[in-house]
């Protein structure tokens, strides 16, 4: 009889062609998907050819989805011949997703791109972890490998998701396999229902504050509980994508119905599995939390683990707001920042970059309750523009910090509370920028105050997202 495991154990055992693993083993695992773009694309591609010779094919053109997001708005000549390098590959190979910047000229000195004139009108999707699962690439129970550290976002997915570095790419994307260490799980309980003045951004910070930026190093966390079963799937996104920024190796919700009606109207294949923790399974660390006793959280300069209410920052001055990234560009995110500041003017220089062309388009079709605008209503693109938001192209814009040219960039020793994932030293640009993580919420109160600000200052009632994001 096989030993108690947990999802990720199981996962990695099935795709090993084992009945069990543990914590330690080292299997060699088929691999569902992998997904690469225009920072690290370039660079696997080169490692592919020179190991497996210039001929040499993909395993499964049909399983390497390939998605530029991270340098797509620039006069960069650099960037843009990144572009062209996946173009070249995907027409050599065949590759059957590849969702192309078409409004990208790629000669050299073409200069800063004409951004697309309707989302819905563009192969270009817009940051990868958020065209993953809109396109059908995630699914319960498969393994999804990227170039891109945030691959573990699809976690929420009940899948086992995590970055790799562009050689263990290129093997993978000749073989279709790659070897891997299974990982402990750590498990964190969240009880009680999500207030309405908290988003799932607070509870990550939480996490990240309690166990340190390096305190799930190659760790699987297992998220759970009646608290993240009330979070939106959108939302459940944010906690698995920041699993990195504790070290982790993955991060992993459970499958509920909203998981599955998401993948049932998305996926592109038709079959998958869903894995639960066994009973007695277990596990490196536990925590559990209340969510009736949780406040609004920030992480202050210069780490994500340098956390504190944001209360206790309410006299911080701040000289921008930044509400976008994988992180918190979603549709959700954009509903929650549109209500805040709905009616009011922005303090300082607010900039909007919504996650996706889907989201950009979710902007223009959907109210302040997450429903197809009526007559006479305005949407969210226009509720935010008329507040003073500058609001940009679908894009990971400035979450990396980029060019000189990038949208909402820090070019400046500038101080922003910002719904990003990472607040390293130099992350959105600048090497002496503050950047103040912080929930959709927070992020725009605090852009109305031009100071961290708590955002019960301006929520009375849930927010509603109505069918936004569902599926």
């Amino acid at each position: 009889m096989a030993r108690p495991m947990t999802m990720t154990e199981k996962i990695l055992a099935a795709h090993a062609g084992k009945e069990e693993v543990k914590p330690g083993d080292n299997v060699w695992v088929n691999v569902d998907v992998l997904m690469t773009h225009d920072v690290c694309g370039p660079g696997t591609i080169g490692i592919f050819k020179e190991q497996f010779g210039p001929d040499a094919k993909v395993w499964d053109n049909a399983r390497i989805p390939i998605i530029p997001d991270h340098y797509i708005f620039t006069a960069d000549d650099k960037c843009h011949r990144n572009i062209q390098t996946l173009r070249d590959f995907v027409a050599e190979q065949g590759i059957k997703y590849y969702y192309d910047p078409d409004f990208v000229n790629t000669e050299e000195g073409s200069g800063f791109p004409s951004p697309y004139r309707d989302p819905n009108n563009t192969n270009y999707k817009g940051v990868c972890h958020k065209a993953l699962p809109e396109e059908g690439h995630c699914r319960p129970g498969e393994i999804l490998l990227g170039t891109d550290s945030h691959t573990c976002t699809a976690g929420a997915f009940g899948q086992f998701a995590t970055g790799i570095g562009n050689t263990d790419a290129a093997f993978t994307m000749g073989t279709g396999k790659t070897w891997l260490k299974v990982p402990p799980t750590m498990k964190f309980v969240f009880n009680g229902e999500i207030p309405p003045y908290l988003t799932a951004k607070d509870l990550i910070l939480a996490v990240i504050g309690k166990i340190g930026f390096s305190g799930a190093t190659y760790k699987a966390m297992y998220f759970t509980g009646s608290g993240i079963s009330s979070l939106s799937l959108e939302d459940r996104m944010t906690l698995t994508n920041m699993a990195i920024e504790a070290g982790g190796k993955n991060g992993i919700c459970d499958v509920d119905e909203k998981t599955l009606q998401y993948v049932r109207a998305r996926s592109n294949r038709p079959e998958w599995t869903v894995y639960t923790e066994d009973e007695g399974a277990e596990y490196d660390f536990e925590y559990t939390w209340d969510l009736a006793d949780f406040e609004p959280l920030v992480a202050a300069p210069h780490s994500p683990d340098n956390t504190k209410t944001a209360h206790e920052l309410s006299n911080q001055k701040l000289d921008r707001a930044y509400i976008g990234s994988c992180t918190g560009g979603k549709i959700t995110d954009m509903i929650m920042a549109a209500n805040i500041l709905a009616g009011n003017k922005v303090a300082i220089p607010t900039f909007v970059v919504p996650g996706s062309t889907e989201v950009h388009s979710d902007m223009l079709r959907l109210g302040l309750n997450g429903e197809p605008v009526k007559d006479g209503e305005k949407n969210i693109y226009q509720t935010l523009e008329d507040t003073g938001c500058n609001i940009g192209a679908a894009s990971c814009a400035a979450c990396l910090g980029g060019p000189q040219d990038t949208f909402g960039r820090l070019n400046e020793p500038i101080n922003c509370i910002s719904t990003t994932n990472r607040n390293f030293p130099g992350r959105m640009g600048h090497k002496e920028a503050g950047v103040y993580l912080a929930s959709p919420l927070t992020a725009a109160a605090s852009a109305l105050t031009g100071k961290v600000t708590d955002p019960r200052e301006y929520i009375t009632a849930p927010i509603q997202t109505g069918t936004a994001g569902v599926c």
